[in-house]
């Protein structure tokens, strides 16, 4: 049997180097099976489990937590900041879950916090399974929307930042959070505003062991598909009572309602972000996978598109790219050739980024495109006058430019092969999703969108404020930013 040389190596020592006749990794484009002869490779891998087959055909298992995989035509390296052999983790596991049980059996009213570690580790049915036994209500973060549908029984929305009112009530009065698989960054925690229970306390899922043990949190570090299945054996029988969600529900379907009068049909001359998006999800299917990046659309997505189905959401929210909307769609098309992709995209980052229309174009992976026109980079405008400032040049209207004009986006995609159309009130636009919706090949839509009607926030963001106000308007943001810095965790 021909074999090829594979080395291990964590950020503490080599782990593992041997003659082996396979490796299973997962990387960043998906899965990869190394074999003897395998074309030369370097690309990052997911965090999760490496399969590795012996010369004699035996198999061991390691868990990383992401890094690099480097095939050469005798060796393939895989380097990762934390590597596990399998049967390492099982004994550290299960001491950790045990003491993360202890502190979870003394919380009253604790929430589950699931991200995109839980996509990673296709833990979602693990996940459902621990919800449902020991009656905890689940919150998803940005990157983990869509590990649980919204017809679960234990089905919260989303946390934070971008969160409903409903979830950061929880994230208020909650005692304990347990983490899985998230870094917990700012968007998440409100700034670490939104946990203002006294008795607060953290478990942290991470097969990272830096993530895992941050903010103070008791740390588990493994895979979010194995350490869930350990902390729920060493929970037992241990469940929270039934008001903690019960009330949850109830906070949901208020907030649920409040979201669809909110994205209801309506005759306004200009439509509002969730209108629009909104007019869509009402007639999409439930396998339709909606893409967002950067800019309002992302929590405006989030809020309206609440998931029927599992993995139906994908966003760039790590470092909030402008421009990723259409050529994610189209890596998200090529995995998911039979489901329809539809990406959100504003005017600002459909003009940073558009070019990947021809390539579906001419690569047949038909894409939904719906370029929502509120002329210019309308979130920083937002965010200009939330902090009390006055518009400058982030709107067209705004702007110190001359001469500028108005983008035809329809006209635009259609020069690279698309079938496109703009449409100027709801009624069309759901009229022409229909059509897009037949069509064989990618379509874009384009509608002019208000700039300044937003979906209401509920969560406290740590960005910089005028310190020395001049006006009623720096006064108040002023007084808000010290509001939230107050409730601020301390020492995390």
């Amino acid at each position: 049997m021909s074999t090829i040389q594979c080395s291990i190596v964590s950020a503490e020592k080599e782990i593992f180097s041997e003659s082996v006749s396979m490796v299973v990794a997962t990387g960043s484009m998906g899965e990869l099976g190394i074999t003897p002869g395998h074309s030369q490779l370097l690309t990052g891998i997911k965090p999760g489990p490496v399969k590795i087959v012996k010369e004699n055909g035996e198999e061991e298992v390691f868990f990383l937590s992401g890094g690099f995989i480097e095939v050469q035509p005798d060796v393939v390296t895989l380097l990762s900041d934390v590597a596990i052999r399998a049967e390492d983790i099982d004994e550290e596991q299960a001491e950790k879950a045990r003491e993360a049980a202890e502190k979870i059996k003394s919380s009253k009213n604790p929430i589950i916090i699931s991200g995109g570690g839980v996509f990673y580790s296709d833990a979602m049915e693990e996940l459902s399974q621990f919800a449902i036994k020991h009656n905890i209500p689940v919150t998803q973060t940005v990157m983990g929307y869509s590990t649980m549908k919204r017809d679960h029984s234990h089905y919260a929305g989303q946390i934070g930042g971008l969160g409903g009112k409903n979830t950061n009530t929880l994230a208020k009065e909650t005692d304990l959070a347990i983490a899985v698989g998230t870094k917990l960054a700012d968007f998440t925690t409100g700034s670490w505003a939104n946990f203002e229970n006294e008795n607060f306390k953290l478990v942290s899922i991470n097969v990272s062991r830096y993530d895992a043990n941050k903010h103070l949190a008791q740390a588990v570090v493994g895979d979010a598909k194995v350490s869930l299945t350990e902390l729920s054996q060493a929970l037992g029988d241990w469940k929270v009572g039934e008001d903690w969600n019960k009330k949850s529900q109830i906070e949901l379907k208020s907030w649920n309602e409040h979201i669809d009068k909110e994205s209801a049909p309506t005759n306004q001359e200009v439509p509002s972000y969730v209108q629009a998006i909104g007019a869509i999800y009402r007639n999409s299917d439930p396998t339709d996978i909606a893409v967002t990046a950067a800019g309002g659309l992302v929590g405006e997505v989030i809020q309206v598109w609440r998931p029927r189905e599992l993995n139906t959401h994908e966003t760039e929210w790590g470092f909030s790219c402008m421009g990723y909307e259409i050529s994610g769609a189209l890596g998200i098309k090529m995995a998911n050739p039979d489901k329809e992709v539809i990406s959100f995209v504003g005017d600002g980052s459909y003009l940073l980024n558009n070019t990947d229309i021809y390539s579906s174009v001419i690569t047949k992976n038909k894409l939904i495109i719906i370029v929502c026109d509120n002329g210019g980079f309308a979130v920083i405008n937002r965010l200009q006058l939330f902090k009390g400032g006055k518009e400058y040049n982030n709107l067209l209207k705004s702007s110190n430019t001359p001469g500028l004009v108005d983008v035809d986006f329809a006209k635009h995609a259609e020069s690279m092969g698309a079938k496109s159309e703009h449409v100027t009130s709801l009624s069309d636009l759901e009229a022409a999703f229909k059509r897009a919706k037949a069509s064989d090949v990618t379509y874009v839509i384009s509608i002019k969108t208000h700039a300044y009607k937003w979906v209401e926030g509920s969560s406290f963001w740590d960005s910089p404020t005028l310190e020395i106000p001049t006006t009623k308007e720096n006064e108040e943001a002023l007084k808000l930013y010290k509001e939230g810095k107050d409730k601020q965790r301390q020492g995390v």
